[in-house]
């Protein structure tokens, strides 16, 4: 069931006389099934429907209800059984980034007005419904609270003006990280949800990123201040003006949050007015191709290893940021679908396969779905929370950008390192219980704030050992560092950057590099449908050397050295 989310902000409306009962005739008049309407800092507007409601249901009791008043009651009554009204509010946090704070319909305003208070919102002001209160509570603390409290946790507008992601706002990259990664948060609310470009909101939190390694739900909303459109100012939205679509399987506020707290994200798209070809999420996704959340397999046949090749690649996502497999198809779109003759028992077996094969045990969602007239059989696979993940208890394998590779021995290590410290509770005196935490693993070095790229391999060094050339790389995207490459056992990337280092001549000047400052481009090629880069880097103690790095992997100075538009 297609449905359409849609977020309304009951505390300015610029059109006088406008009332609760006109914002939802207005939303079934834009074929809304799901609103939330929301104050700043407060829940005056969903307080004021209650409190209308319950008066005159009472004066129904009582029969003393006039005809109008009755009839007042029964369109309630008609509107709430068409669309389902979620109460809310949207709270201002610090530098002023705004949360969309959105809840079951039986959550009482008595119960939102005690969060917002434990937010730190002034009483006098809360009473009074106040829209002009400032930040009270920082961002992830609102996250947190919010979230445990039972409800869903956006950040409003995230790209624009007040939002978690905005461009060019003075924060470190740490701080937006966080705001923009933390489990408390389940979804952004972007403006730009109907572009397709490499720059869009959604395609910079889609789980390829080096530094944004979780794949965000993201949504938009009208963000109305009014019932229609300014004719005057066309970006002043009215109600249901940029809804989105989400497939249920019930109007339910539990189904959509467990939408938004799975890593499905073909369930969700803006929702257009005029009649379009139906969105292909799998041709979409072909568009994209493989890469390091993403891959697909044609055939998935036992004999010639295409199905261990399939659970290779599930070992290997759960191992890294999780992702989505797509069996019956070619990654090139140009290509005839395969497809797959029986889908249902593809999936029955695939199960079977990922149980009785992956360990520790993996949670996958397997289903079928139908893109040019064939079935193919798609595989969500989620990160996993207990690396490292193995196929038959001995074989792990880890994602290398669009590859699926077995795991060294220093990665093993970082995997293992991955987990969070156990805790320990001992049954204290006075039944009090003290928990204490094991102490903590040290982890892998990361080098993503030295100023290198954040995708592709450094050559660390070089090592001349009983005859032979002993490499140590450096995974730009996880700062992992490998001992001992050599070239017989170097994967694809790696196999090519120590190939390429060894090319070097020792006195650079006989080179032609493209400098700008201390950073250099030694090459650029294409690969597929991706651009890769050869750089190097002038430091006090030498140059460093990096190699295959993707668009991904290329911030701050590098993006101006190779002719990247500024985000």
């Amino acid at each position: 069931m297609d449905l359409h989310i849609h977020s309304q902000e009951s505390s300015d409306y610029q059109q006088p006389g406008a009332s609760i009962l006109e914002i939802l005739h207005r939303a079934e008049g834009r074929g809304l099934d799901i609103i939330s309407v929301t104050d700043h800092n407060t829940v005056h507007g969903y307080r004021q429907l209650q409190d209308e409601i319950q008066q005159l249901e009472l004066l129904e009791r009582l029969k003393r209800a006039l005809p109008e008043e009755q009839s007042r009651l029964a369109e309630y009554r008609r509107l709430m059984e068409k669309i389902l009204l979620l109460p809310g509010f949207e709270f201002t946090a610090t530098f002023g980034f705004h949360i969309l704070a959105i809840f079951p319909p039986d959550k009482s305003p008595r119960e939102l007005e005690h969060l917002l208070l434990t937010l730190n919102i002034p009483a006098d002001q809360l009473d009074d419904g106040s829209a002009t209160v400032g930040a009270t509570s920082d961002v992830l603390t609102a996250y947190r609270l919010i979230d445990e409290a039972g409800g869903l946790v956006i950040a409003a507008h995230a790209n624009s003006s007040n939002g978690v992601a905005m461009r060019g706002f003075p924060i470190g990259g740490q701080t937006k990280i966080a705001y923009t990664q933390d489990p408390h948060l389940h979804a952004l609310e972007v403006t730009d949800l109907e572009n397709k470009g490499k720059n869009s909101t959604a395609a910079f939190f889609n789980g390829t990123k080096p530094e944004y390694p979780r794949h965000m739900h993201c949504i938009q909303g009208s963000d109305a201040h009014r019932l229609t459109i300014d004719p005057a100012r066309k970006k002043n939205l009215g109600v249901g003006d940029r809804a989105t679509d989400v497939l249920l399987p019930e109007v339910s506020f539990e189904a959509l949050k467990e939408l938004f707290q799975t890593n499905d994200f073909a369930r969700t798209r803006p929702h257009r007015f005029t009649a379009e070809p139906a969105y292909d999420f799998i041709r979409a996704a072909q568009e994209e191709g493989p890469n390091i959340i993403q891959d697909f397999h044609e055939s998935v046949s036992v004999r010639g290893g295409q199905r261990y090749a399939v659970l290779a690649d599930i070992c290997a996502l759960a191992n890294m940021n999780g992702g989505t497999l797509y069996l019956g198809l070619s990654a090139d779109p140009k290509k005839p679908i395969n497809g797959i003759s029986d889908a249902e028992q593809l999936v029955s077996q695939l199960e079977k396969e990922i149980s009785n094969r992956i360990s520790p045990q993996l949670a996958c969602t397997l289903d079928a779905h139908e893109t040019g007239g064939k079935k193919i059989v798609r595989v969500l696979v989620p990160r996993g929370e207990d690396p490292p993940y193995a196929v038959d208890d001995y074989k792990i394998y880890v994602r290398s950008e669009a590859e699926t590779d077995l795991a060294v021995r220093d990665e093993i290590v970082s995997l293992v390192l991955r987990n969070p410290p156990r805790q320990v509770v001992e049954q204290a005196p006075a039944a009090q219980v003290e928990t204490k935490a094991l102490p903590q693993l040290p982890t892998t070095e990361i080098a993503l704030a030295d100023g290198a790229p954040r995708t592709g391999v450094e050559v660390v060094s070089v090592e001349e050992r009983n005859g032979g050339r002993y490499y140590t790389v450096r995974d730009l995207r996880n700062g992992d560092v490998v001992k001992n490459v050599t070239h017989t056992s170097a994967r694809r990337l790696w196999h090519y950057a120590i190939t390429s280092h060894a090319q070097l001549p020792d006195d650079l000047s006989q080179v032609d590099i493209q400098w700008q400052g201390e950073l250099g481009l030694l090459r650029r090629h294409k690969q597929g449908k991706s651009t890769r880069y050869d750089l190097v880097q002038r430091t006090r103690d030498g140059y460093r050397y990096y190699f295959g790095v993707t668009d991904d992997g290329i911030h701050g100075a590098w993006r101006q050295l190779v002719g990247q538009e500024d985000e």
